[in-house]
């Protein structure tokens, strides 16, 4: 069997972050989407998202700090920024191959998935939407226990201290982006696998 021109270019671990109101989509909405790929710091992705929904959970909100009514007024709707976000994906397959990133995988994968599939007709990450979870992959690497993968651990072991997570999805992309290029070049010794 040959191997297409795509299958010879790397892989591009596509870091991705999101904010929402809510602790599902659909009935929630997600606000903000942020992306950023690993090793890449020029390649970044970042929109805000008009809400789809009257629903919010208001301390859910918060987290982001955002204002509700302001996302209403000028935001782009759901369709725009998820055809954009499709957009900017795809144009990285000149590059190399899209894999989602997420920490956790689970709640931006949830996310992200319905909101391509349900605004733009499929997701361009692939049909079941699925990637890399941080924190599996952690544990994976270093043959860690589950409790000894939350992102502020991965950080300290990785001496990337200065490195803030700040509820900006353009920037937990980005920072997310960097704890894993910097996870892929770690080789951890005997007493993390401990």
């Amino acid at each position: 069997m040959t191997s297409g021109a795509g299958e010879r270019l790397p892989e591009l671990y596509v870091a991705v972050d999101v904010e929402a109101d809510g602790p599902i989509p659909g009935p929630y909405s997600m606000i903000l989407l942020g992306m950023a790929v690993a090793g890449r710091p020029d390649l970044t992705f970042y929109t805000e998202l008009k809400p789809i929904s009257e629903e919010f959970v208001p301390a859910a909100l918060a987290v982001s700090g955002l204002d509700r009514d302001r996302l209403l007024r000028e935001a782009p709707t759901a369709e725009e920024a998820m055809t954009a976000a499709a957009r900017w994906v795809n144009g990285l397959r000149r590059i190399g191959r899209p894999v989602f990133l997420a920490a956790p995988a689970v709640w931006d994968g949830m996310f992200v998935h319905w909101y391509f599939v349900r605004f733009t007709g499929r997701s361009p990450f692939g049909a079941t939407g699925s990637g890399v979870d941080l924190r599996s992959w952690w544990m994976g690497r270093t043959g860690g226990e589950w409790v000894r993968t939350r992102k502020g651990i991965i950080k300290h072991e990785l001496g990337l201290t200065d490195v803030p997570h700040t509820h900006h999805a353009g920037e937990d992309a980005a920072e997310l982006a960097q704890v894993f290029d910097a996870a892929l070049r770690h080789r951890p010794g005997r007493a993390e696998a401990g």
